[in-house]
Parts: C-alpha cells; structure tokens; sequence
C-alpha cells in the first residue's frame, strides 16, 4: 500500500543550497573577489611596491604585534572572568554580565573617546601615570589599551559555554585523590579548556586587527609610530588611491587568514590528541 508523502515545514534541499550559495555570493565572495581582483591594476611592481613602503610596513607591525598582545593579555584575565561568572554567584551578578558586553554594544568611536578622556595626560588615569612618567594617550600603550578592552569580550564569551560543560567530577576527584588547587587547575582543568582559549585568543586577535573606531583617537595617528593599518587604508582612499587601499587589505586579510588558520590546525590536533 503507498504511503503519503511526508511534507516537511522546511524547504527542500535544492532551494535552501541555492539561496545559502546566492547570499554567500553576494554578502562574501563578491567583496573578496574584488579586494583580491582590484589591487593588480598596479600591476605586480606596483602592488609589491605599494606594500613594501616602510610606512606600510610599519603600520602592519604595529596592528598585528598590538593586536596579538592584546589578545596575549585578554586570555588569562578573560578566563578569570568567565570562571567567576559561571561558578560564583555574587550580588550584582547580572549588571557584571552586562558590563562585559559593553565594548560590543558601545559604538566604536564612543570607546575611543572615552579612553582617550581616561588616559590623556589630563584625564582621571592619566593624570595619575603622567607623573610616573608613563604616557597612555597618543602612543602604541594607548592602542594596547584600546584593544585589551575591545577583545576581552570575545575571549569570555568563548570560554563561558565551556566551563559550563566542564565536569566537576574530575576536579572533585583530584581533590580526593590529594590534589591541590593548583595542580588540578593546571592539569584537570586548563587542558580541557585549552582548544576555547585558542579560539578566544583568534577571536580577540581578529577583531584587534581590524579595529579603527576605537583606536584612531587614543593612537595620536603619527606615521611610523601609532599610525595602524585601517587608518592608512582610509587615507588612501581618501586619496582616491583604491587600488593601493586594496593592496593593503588584501595583506591584512592573507595574513589574518594564514593565523586563523594555524590556530585552527593547532585546536584540531589537540582535540584529537585527547
């Protein structure tokens, strides 16, 4: 006897494949395909000669070794903070969660400008550590400063789900078995968070490197010294320079690619090694 055909509330597969393909296409691989296509106007001298002046250079060095400190600094702190709020109940609880989430909510330039209030020599904390001889505002610190505080997010958000899985039992068994704080948080519990602090570690790093909204005002913008890769594709655009604005994002994001990807291949072998 034939059965009726079942009907699902869903799409078929030929349709969803086809609007997932079409809308990949044009919110993805069309902007890449002209940042890819575009720079070779120049022609290859050209490119190699627009990415190889020493102001590039500079400004490339200063985004990606920022940014990886940053991220360097966010993942120790942004593990603490996601192990307080998930295993730790405490007044206030939820308006601590909501701070976290401030640097993503906050517009961009609305965080810079209030950093650079912050760290200015005349500002609260600035007037503090201009004393001591430390200059925040206006310098590569104030750019660390800019991205520590953009990137923490990501890295809590990354870990939180997975301390939430983390079984108790084995930390309670260590404990049983004679274990100190210390060497059950060095060997119960970091290796199993290890492929999560990758994550939020590239995650942090992503978003530090294409940061501009934040940083333009507390950098001081001084070619050579705090001038970031972003704000030197927005002057080459404001030249009308394209070609060179594309040259040096697709440096940024063959380079942010190639991390990504190493950290990706690095999460996956230690998922597999345990």
């Amino acid at each position: 006897m034939m059965q009726p055909a079942r009907h699902s509330a869903l799409p078929g597969f030929n349709l969803t494949f086809g609007i997932t393909l079409l809308w990949l296409s044009l919110i993805v691989l069309l902007p890449l395909a002209a940042l890819i296509l575009r720079p070779w106007e120049l022609g290859l001298a050209g490119v190699w000669h627009s990415i190889t002046e020493p102001r590039v250079l500079a400004s490339l060095r200063l985004s990606f070794g920022v940014a990886a400190l940053a991220a360097v600094v966010n993942v120790p702190f942004g593990l603490l903070v996601a192990w307080v709020m998930v295993r730790y109940r405490f007044p206030c609880r939820n308006l601590a969660d909501s701070l976290i989430d401030m640097p993503l909510a906050l517009p961009t330039a609305v965080a810079g400008i209030a950093l650079t209030a912050l760290f200015a020599p005349k500002g609260w904390i600035g007037a503090l550590l201009t004393p001591l001889g430390i200059k925040v505002a206006y310098t590569p610190l104030g750019i660390l400063v800019a991205l520590i505080f953009v990137g923490l997010p990501f890295v809590v958000r990354t870990l939180e789900p997975v301390i939430m899985d983390l079984p108790l039992d084995s930390e309670e068994a260590a404990a049983t078995l004679g274990a100190t704080r210390s060497q059950i948080v060095r060997r119960v519990v970091l290796p199993a968070l290890i492929p999560a602090l990758l994550a939020g570690f590239g995650a942090a790093l992503a978003r530090g490197v294409g940061e501009y909204g934040s940083v333009i005002f507390i950098a001081g913008n001084m070619p050579m010294i705090s001038e970031i890769a972003p704000l030197l594709i927005v002057i080459r655009l404001e030249q009308l320079d394209y070609a060179g604005a594309a040259a040096l994002g697709l440096v940024m994001l063959l380079v942010s690619f190639a991390i990504l990807l190493l950290l990706n291949l690095l999460e996956r072998r230690i998922h597999q090694r345990t």
